[in-house]
């Protein structure tokens, strides 16, 4: 064989597009099936750069140092092998001493020499250096000098040598290309106990060793493996979570750097936008915990995603709080195993528990924890959840609901990033070589949980069962029967048997024949919040995509109907975006970011909402209105949003309830000193203050007013609300504020409160201030206006401090400026004409502590 060119096969569209290499960039590649995905080794997350690139499958995909193009193993034409550039073109050539398949093992030594190998020990070599006569062509078939199970080698930069892990024992093996000596260094700590397959493996310039696994995707990092000799103690950590796949090939150019976390220095130093005990590569490193928390309970879990249940929800909330329930898990109920236990059952004894694995996760014991106060406010018909307990912890949880006319319409991810808890990653896990999307969140509390959802539908006059599992809920047939898992655990290899079992049992009962699955969004919103009328978004990008549409539909109250919002919002091609979307005056939205290309990202977001308790017999509720608060709140201040009007005919007790948050998770007020609001009504108003910590409702901590017909001011130090118990206030675990009005004489009585502007304060004053009118108290303004010669600037101030005046032409031209040192209360400044000339003026005035409104000031 003279020259390659004799028995190569092209299939390119251009000498040009044939001659673009890599050449050594940073990005790993997974090749799956013929399709093309870049990975971020960082991060983990991955996005599609090409699709059907060859007209076969490829597999051993490697680097090749010496030409700094992609090489592969083709299925298809059989006994050869392709070259593939930066533009995924690609050019194939035949090699006659190849076996016709079984090469998915493939690697390119510095010197140009292909190794690839399929199963048992024989590997082949093929000259890959452009620079030989024999480019392109066999050179010789080697054996191992032992016997070993694997998916994938690489070579090491640093000394030369081919490395692996074996699948089942988790041993990792340095191999003598050359010679085909296999020396064990010992089975890898992280993997210990482990499964998988690793079918791409890659290494970075200075020796880390990126080990990925099939079924989870999960990428764990092995230090400097050129110094294990099999005796000493081998560094081994969890990297990132990244895709899974049945059928996938890694390659990455050796000496290319992957970014490392700093796990101590408070600074993101790997770009993935997660800083320190954040990032999971830093998971038991220095101050940082092992990623193995407890997970939250299916008790509390199973809230929709829609903007029709927030009250409803409140009101699920707030009644166990007045009812003094607590999920105990010390006296629940066992959960154990019986002799029916994944055994198909008749179609009339089919139960929810019998979908529920058991004993596959080495658990101490499982309790139920079925949340049966969902079935009134959901779409649910029947609800069974377990957790799985360990030294008394639950370590994971499944909730079962069965639907009778669509999916169930909560999952965990579409609600809680908007009330403080953040979307790490999300990719996918295989179970039945089927692609299903995880995630990993961290929940406001800190813990970390991967999740999984899938549904079940009965189909062919329900005989079968089909699966799927769909990031956006709209995906889902409507009007059909569905049995939804909400799965959680602390261990994404956990997560991934309790799914494998759950189809299982699945199948058990109806045959599993068909998998309707979405793949999960390559731009997504890993946290955000609300705050001063902005949504406050923080974007992760994986596949780079310049914008995204921003459609959502939202209410500024309780009572108001949905507007629908859309906008565009620039992401300039960046992996992490922080973003402000104004939307005003805000109670609830739903919205969907997507490039219009991918799987695009749906957020739910309530804030806590408002709710009145009208469970007494006689009550009857005349007038109940939300409105936004017209004021503005001081940056130092904790805002209650919105305001309440409340009427009722009542003989025993009306009540208006505000939960701090949508999940009435506790708010460490220990920063403010006082309960802050206008209000107005008849008589006396109790006032509580909703601790978690305290479960005998009758316990809580209250006070009372009075109330007139006539607004008025009123601040309430904490130190004037009392218990029956005695103890002092503790403000650090507030969840709500309720206010409620007794009927005094017995008789039916109406009942009205209005409360407006609530807020937390930092002042310690007790106050009732009578309202008298809003210019004089809350207005800025000037008078006169239209003005000749002079007017006066009036202001109200809750600080001393020194505020500038400033005053602005049409043009926005800056034309006068004066300073005032304000005194708390009412304020007057005198602007004097000199100097302007007749039009229209904007007067500001600056304070570090509060935002004024502008003043239009005409001059005549």
């Amino acid at each position: 064989m003279k020259k390659i060119l004799l028995l190569l096969v092209l299939i390119y569209t251009s000498v040009y597009t044939q001659d673009i290499p890599f050449n050594c960039d940073y990005n790993a590649y997974l090749f799956q099936y013929n399709d093309v995905y870049a990975i971020d080794l960082a991060s983990g997350n991955s996005y599609t750069v090409a699709t059907d690139v060859t007209e076969g499958t490829i597999n051993a995909a490697a680097y090749n140092p010496t030409d700094g193009f992609i090489w592969g193993s083709l299925s298809y034409p059989a006994k050869s092998i392709v070259r593939i550039g930066k533009d995924f073109s690609t050019l194939t050539f035949y090699v006659d001493e190849l076996p016709t398949n079984g090469r998915y093992i493939g690697d390119v030594s510095a010197e140009g020499v292909y190794y690839l190998k399929g199963g048992g020990t024989p590997y082949y070599a093929i000259d890959l250096n452009p620079d030989s006569d024999n480019y392109g062509s066999y050179i010789t078939t080697k054996d191992l000098s032992k016997s070993i199970s694997i998916h994938d080698w690489a070579f090491n930069a640093v000394d030369g040598k081919l490395y692996t892990v074996e699948k089942k024992t988790n041993i990792l093996y340095r191999i003598e290309a050359e010679s085909g000596t296999v020396e064990s260094l010992g089975e890898v700590p992280i993997l210990s106990g482990l499964n998988y397959t690793y079918g791409a493996v890659y290494f970075d310039a200075s020796g880390r060793f990126y080990v990925s696994a099939n079924q989870t995707g999960t990428i764990y990092v092995i230090q400097n493996v050129q110094d294990l000799d099999g005796t000493n103690n081998m560094d081994s950590n969890l990297f990132a979570f990244g895709p899974s796949s049945s059928q996938n090939d890694g390659a990455r150019c050796p000496t290319a750097p992957v970014p490392q976390e700093d796990c101590t220095n408070g600074i993101d130093d790997d770009g993935d936008g997660l800083v320190d005990c954040e990032d999971p590569s830093c998971s038991g490193y220095a101050a940082c915990p092992v990623i193995e928390a407890p997970t939250s309970s299916g008790n509390s879990g199973g809230l929709e995603s829609n903007n029709r249940l927030s009250e409803q929800i409140n009101k699920r909330n707030f009644d166990r709080a007045k009812n003094n329930y607590k999920f105990d898990k010390v006296s629940a109920k066992r959960f154990t195993k019986s002799a029916k236990y994944g055994k198909k059952t008749s179609k009339t004894g089919l139960q929810l528990s019998d979908f529920v694995p058991l004993e596959i996760l080495n658990e101490d014991h499982v309790i139920e924890s079925s949340p049966i106060d969902l079935l009134s406010i959901t779409n649910a018909t029947e609800i069974y959840s377990v957790d799985y307990m360990k030294a008394d912890e639950a370590v994971a949880s499944i909730l079962v609901l069965k639907t009778d006319k669509g999916v169930y319409e909560h999952t965990k991810y579409i609600c809680d990033r908007l009330l403080g808890a953040e979307l790490i990653s999300v990719s996918t896990i295989e179970i039945k070589e089927q692609k299903f999307i995880k995630a990993l969140i961290r929940n406001i509390d800190g813990s970390l949980e991967f999740v999984l959802s899938l549904s079940a539908k009965p189909i062919n006059s329900g005989t079968n069962f089909e699966v799927e599992s769909h990031w956006n809920l709209d995906k889902y047939e409507n009007n059909v029967p569905f049995y939804n898992f909400q799965i959680w655990s602390n261990s994404l290899d956990d997560l991934l048997r309790l799914g494998e079992e759950v189809v299982r049992l699945l199948d058990v009962q109806k045959p599993v024949t068909s998998y309707n699955n979405s793949t999960p969004p390559t731009v997504f919103v890993r946290k955000g919040k609300y705050h001063h009328g902005k949504l406050e978004l923080q974007i992760v990008n994986t596949n780079r995509s310049e914008a995204v549409k921003f459609d959502g539909g939202l209410r500024a109250t309780e009572t108001n109907t949905v507007e629908y919002v859309s906008s565009t919002l620039d992401l300039d091609g960046n992996y992490i975006t922080n973003i402000e979307v104004d939307a005003g005056n805000l109670f609830d939205i739903g919205f969907r970011i997507g490039d219009g290309i991918a799987t695009p990202d749906d957020l739910f977001m309530s804030d806590g909402p408002w709710g009145y308790d009208d469970a007494a017999p006689s009550t009857m509720v005349n007038v109940y209105k939300v409105e936004p608060n017209k004021e503005e709140f001081n940056d130092d201040e904790f805002p209650i949003e919105r305001n309440i009007e409340l009427a009722a005919n009542t003989s025993e007790y009306i009540a208006a309830y505000r939960a701090l948050t949508p999940k009435f998770n506790p708010i460490d007020l220990s920063d403010y000193n006082s309960l802050q609001f206008k209000a107005k009504g008849t008589g006396a108003l109790i006032v509580r203050l909703v601790k978690e910590g305290v479960s005998n409702w009758k316990e809580q901590y209250k006070t009372s007013i009075s109330l007139t017909n006539e607004l008025q001011d009123y601040s309430i130090p904490f130190s004037e609300f009392k218990s029956i118990n005695g103890n002092d206030f503790e403000v650090n675990d507030v969840t709500s504020i309720v206010f409620t009005m007794l009927a005094e004489t017995g008789d039916i009585e109406t009942k009205e409160m209005t409360l407006q502007q609530l807020r937390f304060s930092t002042s310690s004053t007790l106050s009732v201030d009578s309202f008298k009118t809003e210019d004089e108290l809350n207005k800025t303004f000037a008078s006169p206006n239209p003005m000749e010669s002079s007017t006066t600037i009036h202001f109200s101030s809750q600080n001393s401090e020194r505020v500038e005046l400033v005053v602005y032409s049409q043009l926005g031209g800056l034309v006068k400026t004066m300073t005032h040192e304000a005194v708390k209360g009412k304020n007057e400044m005198k602007l004097e004409r000199t100097g302007l000339s007749s039009g229209l003026y904007f007067c500001k005035i600056k304070s570090k502590r509060k935002t004024y409104k502008t003043i239009k000031l005409l001059i005549e």
